[in-house]
């Protein structure tokens, strides 16, 4: 065989074999993930929403082998950090972890950059945090009762902090004004953590915020408690009697926490990431610090993008009726 022939054959093998190869190749050219990726938290790091991310962001970067960067973009009420996922290239690689402020925002906002209801993909729910009625230490009040009482003769003489407008301690506040029909004067904050502290120092009157925020404020008195406000007692606040049983019946509210890939981002991505953030939730360590903060992980089936779907859909309808009739919005 001459060199030319010898040649014209190898070439031949190696365009037999390049088919066979193509599939392996691009396989491991696409592997998922093979670099780091972003978590973006809507709100100020320290918040509740913070807490719970990082959280989950350290085991579910162990299981995925990656490490998984936590970024707070926080600003209008959680929609700043939303626009940035919604916005991102859908390869996975730009996640977002949000609280109930995912079913209020389409009602909330009636003029966005982004798509509010079809600009995610879902990949699973976290968590679902109880609130707590709170007012700072001195406060007029002893119990629910109490404080609803001095509430109502007060009004707009009392302040009502929140983390901003959009976040779950403004949701809250906006139903707790409503449930005892009474107008207070809202102080909005730039996160949770300021409005906290200024609970504790006594600037402003009262608040209506996140276990994960709260139980350790409660638990070490630098702040008076009233009320949890879900329908069973919390075991990290057992002697705090739920709105029910301190005089409030049917005033209900907790928030959840999910994940969020922009739109488009492939099946099998959202998959990999559920399954890890099944793999995080069923953590022993992960579960212990919830409990710390008040909280418990969703059970695995929960933690899915299509119980997610279903579920944010569900609360988008429930919220659009309830905003309405408030009357107020973010924009």
């Amino acid at each position: 065989m001459t060199g030319m022939t010898r040649r014209g054959a190898l070439l031949a093998g190696a365009a037999l074999a390049a088919p066979a190869l193509a599939p392996r190749l691009a396989g491991a050219q696409s592997a998922y993930p093979n670099r780091p990726i972003s978590m973006i938290i809507p709100f100020a790091a320290g918040g509740p929403t913070d807490v719970v991310a990082r959280l989950c962001a350290e085991v579910m970067g162990r299981e995925l082998g990656q490490t998984i960067v936590v970024e707070n973009v926080g600003g209008a009420g959680g929609t700043l950090g939303a626009q940035r996922v919604a916005q991102a290239r859908p390869d996975g690689y730009t996640i977002l972890c949000h609280h109930i402020g995912m079913g209020t925002t389409p009602s909330l906002y009636r003029r966005l950059a982004y798509d509010a209801v079809n600009g995610f993909e879902t990949i699973g729910l976290i968590t679902e945090v109880p609130m707590t009625i709170i007012a700072k230490k001195d406060f007029p009040a002893t119990n629910l009762a109490e404080l609803v009482r001095v509430l109502k003769e007060r009004g707009h003489g009392v302040n009502l902090a929140n983390a901003g407008v959009g976040a779950a301690s403004h949701i809250c506040g906006l139903l707790f004004q409503s449930a005892i029909q009474t107008q207070l004067t809202t102080v909005p904050y730039r996160g949770t953590a300021p409005a906290m502290t200024d609970l504790m120092g006594g600037t402003v009157d009262v608040m209506c915020d996140q276990t994960t925020n709260t139980t350790q404020a409660i638990q070490a008195g630098s702040v008076k408690a009233f009320a949890v406000t879900t329908g069973t007692r919390n075991a990290a606040l057992p002697n705090l009697p739920t709105a029910a049983e301190a005089g409030l019946p049917g005033f209900e509210v907790s928030v959840w926490h999910g994940l969020y890939a922009p739109k488009g981002t492939d099946a099998a991505i959202t998959n990999r990431l559920s399954k890890a953030l099944q793999t995080a939730l069923a953590d022993e360590r992960l579960k212990a610090r919830f409990a710390e903060l008040g909280t418990a992980p969703v059970p695995p089936e929960q933690a899915t993008p299509e119980f997610h779907r279903r579920y944010w859909q569900a609360d988008i309808a429930k919220w659009r009726p309830i905003i309405q009739a408030a009357g107020q919005y973010a924009d």
